[in-house]
């Protein structure tokens, strides 16, 4: 007689929307156990019946079961009652409750069970450009609504022929429940059209051997992709990638490639296996990765390349078909969206492309590649986009029902709903009517799919940020509190709730812009404190900047005034400025503070020694500066020349104001205009570490010829000297040892790769990035955070 016993599983994560409850059924039916699986709050939960080697079995494969997209946080098993008579093991609707809490999967990118079939003459989907199944294709970028069902997604008006539906209704198939099923007689189809918009074919297989063709010959294409159109030219041709730039106004900026495999990839990019593994994933991200030898002049300018590898199967064949490396980027106008409509890309695209592949299948919802690295052995991610966006992010409390609005560049927003934060792809710099028209509708897309009303909307204190702007408008129309929260506070919360921290860290808060309680430009802070409130242990002494926000691209005035502060004469060392009638200018605007804002942003640092070192006093696109320093000290570790000195550090204690002691939020309601805020204050004895010593060393050896790749490699160093020593005072001060590292500086693997192990040798516990970027768009988290922390107060 067979003895039978009984488990109950909970299982949270994401496990939702990805397939989960039928690859599970797939397990439990060839493990022979019954029972039953359904969804809750949190994840699943479900019963197996069996005998205990049947029961055994199944726990044991458990987690090789688990679709591709599914992030399982936590498993539990217990023993329950046998139920008498059980004969199968079935999906059970949710309840009642969470049946609007389905989760919308990210895009996935083409499976290798699908790309077999592409490439196997034999089989039915034979180089069909929209192969799919449950664990690939579009998701996200081709949903309308919710209850998410074909219906209400662009595939609605393809009908499945009864050979894809079948498949469709099978729960043994990989295609069950697949909303995108399809084939070539009863699915999307793509096309080829000249640069003017005239239709050379609609001919799946020509219209793809047409584009790689136009490729070949050197030619500037627009393909039409998951969230968005790119523009592909080959990667090999210099003359192509300078005509791509000029035509799309994009001076300087790296350009992504895609490979037509990780083999490829790998004769120009040296890819670790973590890194391969990153590439080759379900996401199919662009991943940073370090060049193997010097590409095609106008691909990058600095020792990374961001490659990726086909992730749909147009993708596949067009680069099976043509060249097998493309410098493949964005198609969008500057400072716009990416272009997501094919009447769109006829109209602005026109004189830029010099041929369409396109598609008859609509994006829904526009989205990027996300560009990702690898660091200390896990994935870092730069742009959290398409593959990772909309999938939540797990939280260890349950909030209520939030919108954090994010920043100004690097825009993104985030919505908590119980133990979810829905956090948006990227959208980008809210600098035009364009983008910051994308971020309203994506706000309401996101409130629509994940039937999330908010309860009060948060957003950065900075008075002329548009994403605050919208969030007051939004507070005042629907009647809720709008809260304020300061820049980096949202970043050193943002890098808690990454890791799941609770309590109270040191947040190391490293970028170029926020504005602080003071009213000054801040960027250079060690904060000390929890969610609810932060207290401003030290910071960078701050750099005046003539002009303001002219000194983004033009770092030669941030240079100009470390000299002048520095106790030096900036005609000296700066070429362009000297004998021109605008340096006057430039020394009254710093000596009288007007138009000279003060900013203790540690990216302005690397912008203007970036500039003493080069003479380069122009840049085309924000970060620049900072990218190339870290260039260069990587070039004179890697030619042997680094000499591992470090500069002066010196530092002064700074007083607080009387007006800014606290950090505690008085109030977390709306005013009349539908804001509060929390003004945080220095600590009394205020850390600043002072950078002009270290400018006058650098001065010094510029004039004494010293190659300005050790002088970077040096100021560097000094940096993580900094960042050690604020850290170490910071503890003295309060007892913490945890310490959360966030702000886009940290985005530098020169600088972070050596902090890290640094901190840890002074008995710091230290925690960086995981599943939130660390520049601005990574902010929205932690201003849910801090406004859940300070409803409850």
């Amino acid at each position: 007689m067979i003895v039978l016993v009984r488990k109950h599983i909970e299982i949270t994560g994401i496990v939702q929307g990805v397939g989960f409850r039928p690859a599970i059924h797939r397990l439990a039916k060839r493990c022979g156990v019954t029972g039953w699986i359904r969804n809750t709050s949190r994840g699943v939960c479900l019963e197996i019946q069996g005998s205990k080697e049947q029961t055994e079995t199944f726990l044991h494969e458990l987690p090789e079961s688990f679709p591709p997209m599914a992030k399982v946080e936590h498993t539990s098993v217990c023993d329950v009652e046998i139920v008498p008579d059980e004969k199968l093991f079935e999906i059970r609707h949710s309840e009642k409750e969470f049946e609007n809490n389905v989760l919308i999967s990210p895009d996935i990118g083409i499976c290798e069970d699908c790309r077999r079939e592409l490439m196997d003459p034999e089989d039915r989907r034979f180089a069909y450009p929209f192969i799919n199944c449950t664990n690939c294709g579009p998701r996200f970028t081709i949903v309308k609504d919710i209850p998410y069902d074909r219906a209400r997604t662009s595939m609605a008006r393809f009908s499945m022929c009864p050979v894809c539906e079948a498949e469709y209704e099978d729960i043994e198939n990989r295609r069950y429940h697949a909303q995108p099923d399809c084939c070539k007689d009863c699915g999307p189809h793509v096309s080829f059209r000249d640069g003017e918009g005239h239709l050379l074919s609609d001919s799946d297989p020509e219209a793809i051997e047409l584009a790689a063709g136009l490729l070949a010959s050197g030619g500037i294409l627009a393909v039409k992709g998951l969230g968005g159109f790119h523009l592909a030219v080959r990667a090999d041709r210099a003359s192509g990638i300078a005509e791509l730039r000029r035509r799309k106004e994009r001076e300087e900026k790296p350009f992504a490639l895609m490979c037509r495999d990780l083999e490829t990839a790998r004769e120009i990019a040296e890819i670790t296996e973590e890194e391969a593994r990153l590439m080759q994933s379900p996401a199919k991200p662009i991943t940073l990765v370090r060049k193997r030898k010097e590409l095609t002049a106008g691909i990058t300018d600095n020792p990374y390349v961001g490659i990726m590898l086909p992730y749909t199967p147009l993708h596949v064949l067009l680069l099976e078909a043509g060249p097998r490396i493309l410098v493949m980027t964005s198609a969008n106008l500057s400072d716009c969206p990416i272009i997501k409509d094919n009447e769109e890309a006829f109209e602005k695209l026109s004189g830029i492309a010099d041929g369409f592949l396109m598609h008859d299948r609509d994006i829904v919802t526009r989205c990027d590649d996300s560009l990702v690295r690898i660091f200390d052995g896990r994935p870092y991610l730069l742009r959290r986009s398409r593959g990772y966006a909309p999938s939540p992010i797990f939280l260890d409390e349950p909030l209520p029902m939030l919108l954090a609005c994010g920043a100004e560049q690097k825009a993104s927003f985030a919505l908590s709903k119980g133990s979810f934060a829905f956090y948006s792809q990227h959208i980008g710099d809210l600098k035009n009517w364009e983008t910051y028209a994308h971020y309203e509708d994506q706000v309401s897309h996101f409130e629509r799919l994940f039937s999330v009303r908010p309860e009060a909307v948060i957003c950065d204190r900075h008075p002329d940020y548009l994403s605050s702007e919208f969030a007051a408008q939004t507070a005042k129309k629907e009647g809720i509190p709008c809260l304020q929260v300061q820049h980096h506070h949202a970043h050193m919360a943002s890098c808690m709730a990454d890791n799941r921290l609770s309590g109270e860290v040191i947040g190391l808060i490293w970028d170029g812009t926020g504005y602080g309680t003071d009213g000054t430009i801040w960027g250079g802070e060690t904060l000390t404190g929890g969610y609810a409130d932060f207290t401003r242990t030290g910071h960078m002494r701050p750099i005046p900047l003539p002009g303001g926000d002219a000194c983004m691209k033009e770092i030669g005035r941030t240079a100009f005034s470390l000299i002048l502060e520095a106790g030096a004469d900036p005609e000296r060392y700066l070429e362009e400025y000297r004998e021109q009638p605008r340096t006057k200018a430039f020394r009254q605007m710093i000596r009288q503070g007007k138009n000279c804002p003060l900013s203790s942003g540690v990216g302005r640092l690397f912008d203007g020694v970036y500039a003493i070192l080069t003479g380069k006093t122009q840049v085309s696109y924000e970060g620049q500066g900072a990218v190339l320093l870290e260039t260069l000290a990587e070039t004179a570790v890697e030619t042997g020349d680094d000499s591992r000195k470090t500069y002066i550090l010196d530092t002064y204690t700074e007083e607080s104001s009387a007006e800014a002691s606290s950090a505690k939020d008085s109030s977390a309601e709306a005013s009349s205009a539908g804001a509060s805020s929390a003004e945080a204050g220095s600590a009394e004895d205020c850390e600043v570490w002072d950078w002009r010593p270290l400018v006058r060393e650098i001065l010094a050896e510029v004039e004494a010829g010293v190659d300005a790749a050790q002088i970077a490699a040096a100021f560097c160093r000094t940096l993580v000297q900094a960042g050690v020593r604020q850290c170490r005072m910071a503890r003295e001060k309060t007892g913490f040892h945890r310490v959360v590292l966030s702000g886009g500086v940290f985005q530098n693997m020169f600088l972070l790769s050596r902090l890290v192990p640094a901190l840890y040798r002074e008995g710091f516990q230290v925690y960086t990035h995981v599943r939130a970027a660390a520049n601005d768009e990574g902010i929205a988290l932690g201003q849910l955070m801090i406004g859940n922390a300070r409803l409850k107060a």
